[in-house]
């Protein structure tokens, strides 16, 4: 009796012990991405706890179909070629989702968030990733090592029930422990999806990974890459709030409309030009981290260091958003990235425009310069969409140069491309406004061969590249002085986001998002650091004040220049919590209540001072209203004055 029992639970005990392989797996891909991460990350007993729950749900969502097919209660299932089905389908189905964990801690340190499905539309212009996953593949052999060997593992440690139905089938015992135990899993496998039993309880989401993380950051840690895309597909990006029930108590507080600007007119216009430079996260900079390492540190720009003696810079200034994609929107159009990539959302089809189609219509001609291929990123749509009128990429320079200048990854080399730049901006008519995104400081972080001696690796791969990119500017600003049109100019210098760090102080939630914004005008070279709070979406606000524009606007940022030092801001979104910069303080919101609050002075991100400040609740204020102004602009396509 006791070896026929046995008989009959081995389905049930057969796929307890399969799961519970499983939930191995996943922590040991749980632990991996903390090793990857190590500067970045926390690992706490509240990271496990709350990693198991989000755990259960990937592992129900993507072996629910295998625990159907183990307990179906007919008992011609039980055959070897049945078994072997299902063994396959469980390996293949587990091993998926070890290969993209595994895969996003290397992601990681570029997004500081989990992967999600917008990844596969960040993508899908790009004829490279092969062998950028290739090159991948080889830096990080011992992920796939590690990866051989859990699979090689699971096939091994692998429970097969082997029973004999026919006897059995004589008592009609097989049917209905089978039947017995699909009814105990299909409740458990309900509870497990949604985090929990009761009704009160609704389906986790990405954003409840907070309630177990000590930081924004550290949310990534908790959740798992499987049932972050899951949980993203087909999802309604924007959700309205109603912090404010009336639109006048909500304008009193925050509006992005601006109205016509009441200062001296900018006539003669002057040409605007943007450089938005991949990767050149603030840390890199020496001129803007003097009390770095004791007051030692020199960064890596020397070229972008003598550009900020004679610009205009800010104390604290931010990127908002951890993506090329974010930066895009961001700093041409002022719209900054809250929950998803502003044009990898339904959002993006709405009716908006830029800075370069607001000074087209006051007759600039305007042209977008890009290296890499026409259509990537989404950009060649993107600039099109906000009003300009000719687009460089790599196809316009290859007929002009040749293909020499491939850098054989991603795009043209930043020093031949800035040149080419600097060429076609004197054959355009002023006034005139362009916009330039770099390529050369990006991942997989290589420069051209002549530059291997002259700019040896650093403390991290890629600052070779910003030593190389930082180069290719000092020559463009060489060559664009010597043009008639350089006097005329105005010129803003920032990052599309951050990247690698060194330092504690940029490795924390806020220190993610550290840009320079730097605003250079020729004719009166300033060398001025203000201290102020300044963004990526501040802008398109700031050169239209400079310009004089005449007409109302939208942007969701603000003249930076002409606004009080008090009264400057940022925003930012990581991991489901709102960061907002103000008052010398950083608050984090996660929609509903605040998480914690910091002093600016406070680097480190240390001393949560959550209630034992008077600036709290005036922040959350203002936060509730620019959260609520987005969202319910973004969903009733209002994005144009």
């Amino acid at each position: 009796m006791k070896q026929l029992l046995n008989k009959i639970y081995s389905p049930l005990l057969a796929v307890v012990w399969n799961l519970l392989l499983v939930y191995l797996v996943y922590q040991i891909a749980r632990l991996t991405y903390y090793a990857e991460n190590v500067s970045y990350l926390h690992y706490t007993s509240d990271v496990f706890r709350g990693g198991l729950l989000f755990d259960t749900s990937a592992i129900v969502y993507t072996n629910a179909l295998y625990i159907l097919l183990m307990f179906l209660p007919w008992h011609k299932k039980e055959r070897q070629g049945y078994q072997l089905f299902c063994k396959w389908l469980y390996l293949i189905v587990n091993s998926i989702a070890l290969a993209v964990n595994l895969a996003d801690s290397v992601y990681f340190q570029y997004t500081m968030r989990r992967t999600t499905t917008t990844v596969f539309s960040e993508f899908s212009h790009e004829g490279n990733l092969g062998s950028i996953i290739g090159t991948e593949f080889l830096n990080h052999w011992y992920l796939v090592l590690l990866f051989i060997i859990i699979v090689a593992a699971l096939w091994m440690l692998y429970a097969m029930p082997r029973l004999d139905y026919r006897k059995i089938l004589r008592w009609g015992l097989y049917d209905i422990i089978c039947l017995l135990s699909l009814l105990l899993a299909a409740p458990l496998c309900v509870a497990g999806i949604r985090g929990g039993f009761t009704t009160a309880v609704r389906p986790i989401t990405i954003s409840n990974a907070n309630q177990y993380a000590q930081r924004p950051t550290d949310a990534a840690l908790v959740l798992n890459t499987p049932f972050s895309l899951i949980r993203t597909i087909g999802k309604n990006v924007f959700s309205v709030p109603t912090y404010f029930s009336s639109e006048e108590e909500l304008e009193a507080i925050y509006s992005p409309l601006h109205s016509r600007y009441s200062g001296e007119s900018g006539l003669p216009k002057k040409n605007v030009v943007v450089l938005i430079v991949e990767s050149f996260g603030r840390e890199y900079i020496g001129a803007l981290n003097k009390d770095l390492e004791g007051g030692k540190y020199k960064g890596y720009t020397p070229c972008v260091d003598s550009l900020i003696n004679h610009s205009t810079t800010f104390r604290y200034s931010f990127c908002n958003g951890r993506k090329s994609i974010d930066g895009m929107p961001s700093i041409l159009s002022s719209i900054p990235m809250f929950v998803e990539p502003f044009f990898l959302t339904p959002a993006s089809m709405n009716d908006y425009t830029g800075l370069a189609g607001i000074l087209a219509t006051e007759g600039y001609e305007t042209a977008f310069f890009h290296g890499a291929q026409n259509g990537s990123m989404g950009f060649q749509a993107f600039a099109q969409k906000t009003g300009f009128q000719k687009y460089y990429g790599r196809t316009e320079y290859e007929a002009a140069h040749g293909t020499n200048d491939f850098d054989g990854t991603w795009a043209i080399w930043d020093e031949p491309f800035m040149q080419y730049f600097a060429e076609e901006m004197s054959k355009m008519k002023q006034p005139f406004m362009t916009a330039l995104f770099t390529a050369s400081s990006h991942h997989p972080f290589v420069i051209p061969e002549q530059y291997q001696q002259q700019f040896p690796e650093g403390k991290l791969e890629i600052h070779k590249c910003i030593r190389y990119t930082d180069m290719a500017i000092g020559k463009f600003f060489e060559t664009a002085q010597k043009q008639p049109w350089f006097s005329n100019t105005i010129f803003v210098l920032t990052s599309d986001h951050t990247n690698m760090s060194d330092h504690p102080e940029y490795q924390t939630d806020l220190g993610g998002f550290c840009s320079p914004i730097i605003i250079y005008d020729p004719s009166h070279p300033t060398g001025e650091i203000q201290d102020k709070v300044a963004q990526q979406i501040d802008i398109l606000p700031t050169v239209l004040g400079l310009l004089g524009y005449p007409r109302e606007y939208l942007g969701f940022g603000i003249d930076v220049l002409n606004t009080p030092k008090e009264e400057t801001w940022a925003v930012n979104y990581l991991n489901g919590i709102y960061q907002y910069v103000k008052y010398g303080y950083v608050l984090q919101f996660d929609g509903t209540q605040t998480k914690a609050i910091y002093s600016l002075s406070d680097r480190l991100m240390k001393n949560n001072l959550k209630g034992k400040t008077e600036k709290q609740p005036q922040m959350e204020k203002e936060l509730k209203a620019i959260i609520q102004q987005y969202m319910e602009r973004m969903t009733q396509n209002r994005l144009l004055p």
